[in-house]
């Protein structure tokens, strides 16, 4: 059900992406750069669960962060760039969302001081776009605070293109996994 794309760049970066095959979404993005020596560096998640990433790691067994935690996670919808930060309790009166345009990142903070964030969005900067507060939205329940912001036409309009470019490609690998043996 999932359809992934792997692009290598010539100044050493790898970017692999997850698509829904049926909705033709992005489930995941990771980034990779060469390390100092030249190796391959550690996968950085930009859009996705990060902990599907760290799953059968040996250093998760031995030492663990806390689940009550907040977890912040990026999740895109069709329309929207939407971020998820599990494990916050507090009311959505507390919380505040606002946009920083000279240092081009959204921050989140709290009014009793408990929580505060600051992220970039990696998609306008790509593309060189201004961030516009009016974009930007957010909501709580659940313990979950959500992080809605409006994807830009420009931004909508690559997509499509990608979409069409992507759906023109044949895969290289596309069988069941399964072992043939007699």
């Amino acid at each position: 059900g999932k359809r992934k794309i792997h692009y290598q760049f010539e100044d050493g970066k790898e970017m692999a992406e997850e698509y829904d095959v049926k909705s033709g979404q992005l489930v995941s993005r990771k980034w990779r750069e060469k390390s100092t020596l030249g190796g391959s560096g550690k996968w950085q998640v930009e859009v996705g669960d990060p902990a599907t990433l760290l799953m059968g790691a040996l250093e998760s067994e031995l030492i663990k962060e806390s689940s009550c935690n907040p977890v912040f996670m990026r999740k895109d919808t069709l329309t929207s760039f939407q971020w998820r930060i599990r494990n916050l309790p507090y009311p959505k009166e507390v919380y505040s969302v606002s946009v920083e345009k000279e240092q081009r990142c959204c921050i989140i903070r709290t009014a009793n001081k408990k929580y505060y964030k600051k992220f970039s969005i990696p998609d306008l900067d790509r593309y060189q776009l201004p961030l516009d507060a009016a974009a930007l939205s957010f909501t709580h329940a659940n313990n979950t605070l959500i992080i809605t912001y409006q994807k830009p036409k420009e931004i909508l309009a690559a997509e499509e293109e990608l979409q069409k470019e992507l759906k023109k490609i044949k895969a290289a690998y596309s069988g069941d996994g399964d072992c043939k043996t007699q």
